[in-house]
């Protein structure tokens, strides 16, 4: 596995799939690591010598480096991509990784903040007074009102508002745009920020919708900090990201009767599976309440 072919493959990714530069650096870190092992471990620098049962040692050997199987088949899923590219360029004829199979991750349930703790965040926390606070507060209710993405947030355009249509439009995973509908509380918090940045210097320097006032736009160090510095104030999950809110907004949506699909689409969800897993938390819900409830539970 040289560089070369690893660098072309990026590129494919880069130009052709459009992935995120999260995805394609994260894929680099992969593949360096397998090309590595490879060398080091089996004298090997070519992929076409590459076998399963070489695969199956770097598995092993991540496994007993205490890399958990989510992180395993993560990296197991860049190389099967990279070897699916390699069998199109005529590069190999025996994709290794057909007779692979990743270990088994345990399940998890999302992590979300229940519903009175947001409650106390949105109606009884002080988040200040002036530009940055205002932000503050408008970041922490559109995470929590859309179930957007830190990337999407980050990312969103004064003109991706449609105060006519109620909708948020967003440029979310492979490129992929998609419309979000939004409430008539947070339409009217975003009409007046947008006016408050217009009057601040903030208005004259970017068309990002949220930038400093300054006019600097958001790093995404900034908004997961902000996020996990408020819901630190309300809940003491381990947990207190951008991901978490997103969470809560699903949850709390199919909790209160919204239909799956609906919640699919507004997330950007590429299938419903992906969506599925927030049911389990509702029938969670649903167990306490009957334990609660029932005479005979």
């Amino acid at each position: 596995m040289s560089s070369v072919q690893i660098d072309s493959f990026l590129n494919f990714l880069r130009f052709e799939k459009r992935s995120s530069p999260h995805t394609i650096l994260a894929y680099q870190n992969d593949l360096e690591s397998l090309a590595a092992f490879l060398v080091v471990e089996c004298a090997l620098d070519k992929p076409e010598e590459a076998t399963h049962l070489y695969i199956r040692s770097w598995i092993v050997k991540m496994m007993e480096d205490g890399i958990g199987p989510r992180s395993v088949n993560r990296k197991i899923t860049a190389v099967r991509s990279f070897f699916k590219y390699l069998m199109r360029q005529g590069l190999v004829k025996i994709n290794p990784l057909l007779r692979i199979q990743g270990p088994k991750s345990p399940s998890r349930l999302p992590v979300f903040v229940e519903e009175d703790k947001m409650e106390q965040l949105l109606t009884k926390v002080d988040f200040g007074e002036g530009y940055e606070a205002i932000m503050k507060k408008l970041i922490v209710e559109l995470f929590y009102g859309t179930g957007m993405r830190l990337s999407e947030l980050i990312h969103l355009k004064t003109n991706d508002v449609d105060f006519y249509q109620s909708s948020l439009k967003v440029l979310g995973k492979r490129n992929k745009e998609r419309v979000i509908p939004i409430g008539k509380i947070l339409q009217s918090q975003l009409s007046q920020f947008i006016e408050l940045r217009k009057n601040a210097k903030a208005g004259k320097f970017d068309s990002y919708l949220f930038v400093h006032e300054n006019g600097k736009k958001l790093s995404e160090m900034f908004v997961y900090s902000l996020i996990n510095f408020y819901l630190g104030l309300v809940t003491t999950l381990d947990k207190k990201s951008p991901h978490v809110l997103r969470h809560t907004f699903a949850t709390h949506m199919l909790n209160h009767g919204a239909d799956l699909n609906a919640i699919k689409e507004i997330l950007g969800h590429a299938n419903l599976s992906a969506t599925q897993i927030y049911t389990h938390n509702t029938i969670e819900k649903l167990k306490d309440i009957h334990r609660q409830a029932h005479p005979k539970a």
